[in-house]
């Protein structure tokens, strides 16, 4: 089992407020080789599914074997959310009631698995507590004593670092690289303006031609 120290890029308190307010296909528009797969879906309904915006914490795991999650609980705090690399596999899961609720009690914003949950009617009534899985099983792990820990991931075809930021809500899920943060969000914000120029000129009756510059 190796488990390592995050490898951490500090980022200021303000700087994540702007990202909260950035949604996810936004996020996508500027850089989509970093949107995670669209398989990887959101617990609960849309317009139920809290909003996601945590520092990830990487378990890489070798389904059936959940040993990187119990080490990770180890490493991830409160406001991360903890990324669970399992291979797609979707016969075994990998977390359940008891060990999300565990990290919901030390106010972890999420969980991501890129490999299968159970327990989910648990799991979708933990508040402000965000879920996205690729499958669902009643079947639950079968060892404990292999992963990684804190380690570059592969995550729906996304490579994901520990402390990427994770944007995750009822479209989807994205990974941030942590050193592109500062960088990317003024045309984040920029492009949330627009969009809302747009709306405001079409309720306004503009031409569409006109709101959208076409010939």
């Amino acid at each position: 089992m190796n488990t390592t120290t995050q490898t951490s890029h500090p980022i200021p308190a303000d700087l994540l407020a702007r990202w909260r307010q950035v949604p996810v296909p936004i996020a996508v528009d500027l850089m989509p080789e970093q949107q995670i797969d669209p398989a990887i879906r959101p617990l609960r309904a849309a317009g139920r599914q809290p909003r996601l915006c945590a520092l990830a914490v990487t378990a890489r795991c070798e389904a059936p074997d959940f040993g990187a999650v119990l080490r990770a609980l180890e490493c991830v705090g409160a406001g991360d959310v903890l990324v669970i690399a399992a291979g797609a596999n979707e016969t075994n899961a990998m977390i359940g009631e008891i060990l999300g609720g565990y990290l919901h009690s030390r106010d972890v914003a999420g969980v991501v698995c890129d490999g299968a949950i159970r327990d989910t009617g648990a799991l979708a009534g933990l508040e402000n507590f965000a879920v996205f899985t690729r499958h669902i099983t009643p079947r639950g792990p079968t060892g404990a004593a292999a992963g990684e820990v804190n380690v570059p991931v592969t995550l729906g075809g996304c490579r994901v670092e520990p402390g990427d930021l994770i944007l995750g809500d009822d479209d989807g899920l994205i990974s941030f690289p942590a050193q592109k943060l500062a960088t990317m969000i003024d045309a984040a914000e920029e492009k949330l303006q627009q969009e809302e120029v747009w709306i405001r000129r079409l309720f306004a009756g503009d031409p569409v031609s006109k709101v959208f510059g076409l010939d």
